[in-house]
């Protein structure tokens, strides 16, 4: 099973090559594992979300889920990755993470395996998504993602879900 993940991985990395890399062929799991990508959400506008269950800005995901139950008729979504790496503050499984979400905050948007976000070990994610000299400096930092799989806009942790900033970037991106 293990040799059959890996040789899924390699291939999807060498279609991933830097001339043909795109949002949507980085591969990925989801919360229960499952080996998948962003291709499913190819042509809506995505807020992608390094999430932990134990910080101070947990309470962030009841106001993401009302994005995404706001939005998401109009080609919208918010995509979780959880991340242990500030302070530790998600050091559940994946299941406890996904049961975590579901009892405290009815949460339906998609939801990804735990992913590294900055140091050597960052997801190609995420190395797409913030070119060489981009960064995450907490949990709970957002990408908006357009359309055609461009990071239009990017926000930290204290831009609440509520933000009229963030709002208006999103409403921005799904008019176009």
């Amino acid at each position: 099973m293990k040799f059959l993940l890996f040789s899924f991985l390699f291939a999807m990395s060498l279609s991933a090559s830097p001339s043909n890399s795109t949002l949507y062929n980085i591969p990925l799991s989801d919360i229960d594992g499952n080996i998948t990508s962003l291709e499913p959400f190819q042509g809506k506008v995505l807020l992608i979300v390094n999430v932990a269950s134990r910080c101070g800005f947990t309470r962030q995901y009841a106001g993401l889920e009302k994005l995404h139950q706001l939005y998401k008729d109009r080609g919208f979504l918010v995509c979780g990755f959880p991340c242990n790496q500030f302070g530790g503050q998600e050091p559940g499984s994946n299941k406890d993470i996904k049961d975590f979400c579901k009892l405290n905050y009815g949460v339906t948007f998609p939801m990804f395996s735990k992913v590294s976000v900055k140091g050597p070990d960052r997801h190609s994610l995420y190395d797409f998504l913030l070119g060489e000299k981009g960064k995450i400096k907490w949990n709970f930092s957002k990408i908006l993602v357009d359309r055609n799989g461009r990071v239009v806009d990017q926000f930290g942790s204290l831009t609440s879900p509520s933000s009229q900033k963030l709002i208006l970037s999103i409403e921005r991106a799904l008019e176009l």
